[in-house]
């Protein structure tokens, strides 16, 4: 029960990190540091912020079998992708409505752990169903200013970041969460580093205004990280993801009160229908998912033990 409270008092905090995010980059952006280079910026830094911890800590976390490291390596692409997605969309629509189409994730969750071998009732496939009206009123805005590329961005990152979670999850069953954030943190770096370098436009003389977000954003992104990996380790990717909707909350108040965005009223309740829906899926009753021989993640396997090693013990 221990265990439990901790990972969903963990998960709840990574939300709360992961809902300052948007908050920060969109800061950033407006103070006139190119989208690519805040995205290279925070990345290169919680890596960065995470090595040197664990250095001084315990450097046996820096230890992985070959192929948790393919996981991490697969699962820190697919979020390295996505972030420059997501942080592409911060530069072209509100920072509010990004996180809300990105909040999207935990629907993407669910499907990708049902194509792994978790299974559900029949109902919360229907309730997950539901979230296409919520989606569709979340788009519905009042001036034909709406950005369908800067949407479309923000949902890629969503379903991105929610394919490197079972992922992720996978590693952790015989891996310790910092050595999954730092080897998953370092494939987002080899993704988002060129991205910068090869798409960025020139970064000209960046203030002051724009260098105190981004710190902001480098820590957040650090604390998340370890916060969300040890949740997922705890209490499972599918459960850590429904637990994330409070970052929606955390973003859209703080995008009033910081940024002066505003949402319409049809938006506002294609918001509240998608928390509600995703929020009830929460409460379905599910086969327990463990480690097997079965489903599309199932090459992500720990070692098995040598003839030798039956003999030592």
């Amino acid at each position: 029960m221990k265990s439990r409270g901790a990972g969903i008092s963990l998960a709840l905090t990574s939300a709360l990190m992961i809902g300052l995010t948007p908050i920060f980059g969109k800061q950033a952006i407006l103070a006139g540091m190119p989208a690519l280079a805040v995205v290279a910026g925070r990345t290169v830094g919680a890596a960065a912020l995470l090595l040197v911890l664990i250095l001084i800590i315990n450097r046996r976390y820096l230890y992985i079998y070959p192929v948790g490291l393919g996981g991490c390596a697969l699962a820190g692409s697919l979020n390295g992708i996505g972030s420059v997605l997501f942080y592409s969309s911060l530069a072209r629509i509100d920072a509010s409505l990004a996180q809300l189409l990105f909040s999207f994730y935990p629907v993407f969750v669910a499907l990708v752990l049902y194509a792994d071998g978790l299974r559900y009732r029949p109902v919360t496939l229907f309730r997950l169903a539901l979230s296409i009206p919520a989606v569709y009123l979340l788009l519905q805005v009042n001036t034909g200013s709406f950005d369908l590329i800067g949407a479309a961005f923000a949902l890629g990152a969503g379903i991105l970041y929610a394919l490197h979670i079972p992922i992720n999850q996978r590693v952790l069953y015989d891996v310790p969460a910092p050595t999954v954030t730092m080897y998953t943190l370092l494939a987002m770096t080899v993704i988002v580093v060129p991205a910068f370098l090869l798409f960025s436009p020139p970064v000209g003389p960046v203030t002051r205004d724009a260098w105190i977000p981004l710190l902001n954003l480098t820590i957040v992104t650090f604390l998340s990280r370890i916060t969300l990996f040890a949740g997922v380790k705890s209490i499972g990717g599918l459960q850590t993801a429904l637990i994330g909707l409070a970052e929606l909350l955390l973003t859209v108040f703080l995008s009033i009160i910081l940024l002066g965005e505003r949402l319409t009223i049809i938006q506002w309740v294609g918001a509240g229908l998608l928390f509600a829906l995703l929020l009830l899926a929460g409460f379905e009753k599910q086969t327990s998912h463990t480690l097997g021989t079965s489903g599309w993640l199932r090459w992500i396997r720990p070692p098995l033990p040598t003839f030798e090693d039956e003999n030592e013990r």
